[in-house]
C-alpha cells in the first residue's frame, strides 16, 4: 500500500518562493524515484522534474531550469519542491508521483505503475 500527500500549496505573490512536499508512506521509499507534474482546469498534466532513488541524478523541465530544485530525504520518505522567484503561470495544481525502479528522466513520461497524491494548489497573484 503506497499513500502520497502533498503539501506546501499556498497563495504567493510574482516573484515569491514556495517550498512543496511530497511525503510517502511506503517501505523502502528508496527504492522509488519520484516526479513532480501541474495540472491547471483544463490543460493535461505537465512534467516539471523528477528525481531518482539516491537523489543524485535529476531531471527538470524546460521552464523549470534555473527556478525550481528538488530534493529528497529518503530518512523522512520525503521529496521536496522548491520553487524561486513564481510567475502567474506556475498556478497550477501540483501532484507528485512515485515509481520503483525508475531513473529521473523516465518520470517526464506518466506511467499506470506510477503511485500519485491528490495535489496541492500553488496560485501566484498579486
Amino acid at each position: 500500500q503506497v499513500q502520497v500527500v502533498e503539501s506546501g500549496g499556498r497563495l504567493e505573490q510574482p516573484g515569491g518562493s514556495l517550498r512543496l512536499s511530497c511525503a510517502a508512506s511506503v517501505r523502502s521509499f528508496s527504492n522509488y524515484a519520484v516526479g513532480w507534474f501541474r495540472q491547471t482546469p483544463g490543460a493535461e498534466r505537465e512534467f516539471v522534474v523528477g528525481i531518482n532513488w539516491r537523489g543524485d541524478s535529476t531531471f527538470y523541465a524546460e521552464f523549470a531550469k534555473g527556478r525550481f530544485t528538488i530534493s529528497r530525504d529518503n530518512a523522512k520518505n520525503t521529496v521536496y519542491l522548491q520553487m524561486n522567484s513564481l510567475k502567474l503561470e506556475d498556478t497550477a495544481v501540483y501532484y507528485c508521483a512515485l515509481r520503483p525502479g525508475a531513473n529521473a528522466q523516465a518520470m517526464s513520461v506518466m506511467s499506470p505503475s506510477d503511485y500519485w497524491g491528490q495535489g496541492t494548489q500553488v496560485t501566484v497573484s498579486s
